[in-house]
């Protein structure tokens, strides 16, 4: 699939206020600091489309795209930023929860993982909650040019191992390194093949 356009729609807190219409919605999450805002420049080829910073937790809104006029690009809030504070936290997670779980338009969540350090708790916790409700995801791991070829070739596999303790088959497993714009073409043709059954 090729972007041709990426253009901001809207930012807000409330899923009642996403765009009308049913066009299907890529929806994009990770724990601070896995490289999302970066992922969604690569996949756009528009460098300042997603605002990224050297502090995480910047995204706090929903945050619609619209490309080629026919599917929404969303940037979501980051899960599990310890320095928001209870409060924050607790908004945010309000915020992710009711857009996944009430956001009929959400085709496919892609949930994004630093390739670079082993099963975290609280994305494994994360995606266990999409599974229970049902709500379908693939995985990005992230930032994969900064480990060897061996060693994320290790960290995959023992993710995987962990993921099958609790799941009985995997989700869709996509690698990505937005410097040097690898897995552009599997995660955009992926969205392709969505779109197309739907």
């Amino acid at each position: 699939m090729e972007i041709k356009s990426a253009e901001f729609v809207i930012s807000n807190t409330d899923v009642k206020k996403c765009p009308e219409g049913n066009k299907p919605e890529y929806a994009f999450i990770g724990r601070s600091n896995v490289g999302k805002s970066s992922l969604i420049n690569m996949l756009t080829n528009k460098k300042g489309l997603a605002m990224t910073s050297q502090k995480p937790g910047k995204t706090q809104l929903i945050n619609h795209f619209i490309i080629n006029n026919e599917w929404y690009l969303v940037d979501l809030p980051g899960y599990g930023y310890a320095q928001q504070g209870k409060g924050g936290r607790e908004k945010l997670r309000r915020i992710i929860e009711d857009y996944v779980l009430e956001r009929e338009q959400l085709t496919n969540l892609f949930v994004l993982i630093d390739s670079r350090h082993e099963a975290q708790k609280i994305d494994l916790e994360f995606m266990e909650w999409l599974g229970e409700n049902g709500v379908p995801f693939a995985i990005i791991f992230t930032k994969t040019d900064k480990i060897s070829r061996s060693r994320l070739q290790e960290n995959l596999k023992a993710y995987q191992e962990k993921l099958l303790e609790s799941w009985e088959e995997l989700p869709p497993i996509l690698l990505s390194s937005s410097e040097k714009k690898e897995g552009r073409d599997e995660i955009l043709d992926y969205i392709d093949n969505i779109s197309k059954s739907l």
